[in-house]
């Protein structure tokens, strides 16, 4: 028996041209291959394209327990992520927008409370009619005493007592005597600062050529003077550097040509010998030691000179500008009754003096030919805080960038000589 199941065919016709040819001949095995498949899947429970997905899939919703340990291990969560992972048993705040919230933020009031805009209460309009009357306020009582801080006001606490003996008796509160002064301005002239100072007409962002040339001379001829003074000041270091280091070389060499060292030069220190000194010596010594007695009174009365010098110069500069001083005094006093806050007195009220004015100008090319262009400069709350010190009102103080620590002593205790070897 043959084990084919296929049908006969015979595939070397080539002719289909009759029906019972094309019958015969036609090659029908991958039909029977399908109808064979479909049998064996019928037997094993039935097709998979006509089951329904319930029957071939499943849903997974608790996951594998194995891979999210592996997931934790390699991916550890940071601490804010489990802090925010956490959930608390109190409900958040509603968020929520209402449309009758009585519920504020303390400084808009709800829309229960507002006014109309032509509404106005019986209280405030019994007092607009006072006022209108005889210009008083009807809350305004007249018996009501005004608080006075510097008042000695009774306290509540029985010190009379003699259960309360042990504690201080409240000193009286004593008005200070600087509350009855004036402030002293720091002006040159001495006449009070006003809080706005008028500004010069040169500051202006589109000012005037003539004037704003003015100021510009002024504070260039300002900038030379300190100039030339910081390289006068320069020379005079290093001059007097110099001549301390050809005073020092040369009282070396004298020492050197006479035969010993001087005290600036170090030598080792030889071993003393047991023998006695000869008149030579000792005569060399006596030298030795005249020499740089002599030297040193030099050096001290070069010394003295050079600061007669220094004294005399200084004298002559603060002659002139107590001269210039008094000339602007003298301007200034007759034109108007306020003081001037760009030059200020030598000696401050405190230790320290008053920050220097800012330099309120501006350059040719910095000059903007629209108020679009124009950038803002200056600080209002530094001008202010100069203002204040200016009119006397404020000490002027400098910032502690880095406060001094505090001192500590380190002793070292005895403690670990006290102690017991085991067996004696």
């Amino acid at each position: 028996m043959s084990k084919s199941v296929e049908a006969p065919q015979q595939y070397k016709q080539p002719s289909r041209k009759g029906k019972k040819a094309w019958r015969k001949h036609v090659d029908v095995s991958d039909v029977q291959e399908g109808l064979q498949l479909v049998r064996e899947a019928e037997v094993k429970g039935g097709l998979i394209s006509e089951k329904p997905s319930e029957e071939l899939f499943a849903f997974d919703v608790t996951g594998s327990t194995e891979i999210r340990k592996v997931y934790h291990k390699q991916l550890k969560p940071l601490k804010s992520n489990q802090i925010l992972a956490q959930r608390s048993a109190i409900p958040a705040v509603d968020s929520r927008k209402r449309a009758n919230s009585k519920v504020t933020d303390g400084v808009i009031e709800p829309k229960t409370k507002k006014h109309k805009a032509d509404w106005v209460g019986r209280k405030e309009w019994l007092r607009l009619k006072q006022v209108a009357r005889n210009s008083t306020s009807v809350d305004k009582n007249e018996s009501d005493p005004i608080y006075d801080p510097w008042v000695d006001t009774k306290d509540e606490l029985p010190f009379d007592d003699p259960k309360f003996d042990f504690l201080e008796k409240p000193k009286p509160i004593v008005t200070p005597s600087t509350l009855r002064r004036a402030p002293i301005s720091l002006a040159v002239n001495g006449k009070p600062v006003p809080a706005i100072v008028k500004p010069h007409a040169g500051t202006s962002y589109n000012p005037v050529f003539e004037d704003w040339d003015i100021l510009l001379t002024q504070e260039g001829q300002k900038e030379v003077e300190a100039e030339k003074k910081r390289i006068e000041e320069a020379k005079k270091e290093r001059h007097t550097a110099v001549e301390d280091y050809d005073d020092e070389t040369c009282s070396n060499d004298e020492s050197a040509w006479e035969g010993f060292e001087s005290e600036y030069e170090k030598p080792e220190l030889s071993k003393k010998r047991p023998e006695r000194k000869t008149p030579a010596q000792r005569n060399k010594i006596k030298r030795r030691k005249e020499a740089e007695r002599k030297a040193k009174w030099e050096a001290q009365m070069k010394k003295r000179r050079r600061q007669s010098e220094q004294i005399k110069a200084i004298s002559i500069r603060v002659q002139a500008e107590e001269e210039s001083r008094k000339k602007l005094r003298e301007q200034t006093s007759g034109s108007s009754d306020e003081g001037d806050d760009c030059i200020l007195r030598r000696r401050p009220l405190g230790k320290n003096f008053p920050p220097p004015k800012p330099l309120e100008l501006v350059l040719p090319e910095e000059l903007q030919d629209s108020l679009r262009l124009l950038k803002p400069e200056g600080n209002l709350l530094d001008d202010r805080f100069r203002s204040l010190i200016v009119q006397g009102k404020l000490e002027a103080r400098t910032p502690v960038l880095q406060p001094k620590k505090r001192k500590r002593k380190l002793t070292e205790k005895w403690v670990y000589k006290d102690f017991q070897i085991p067996g004696i």
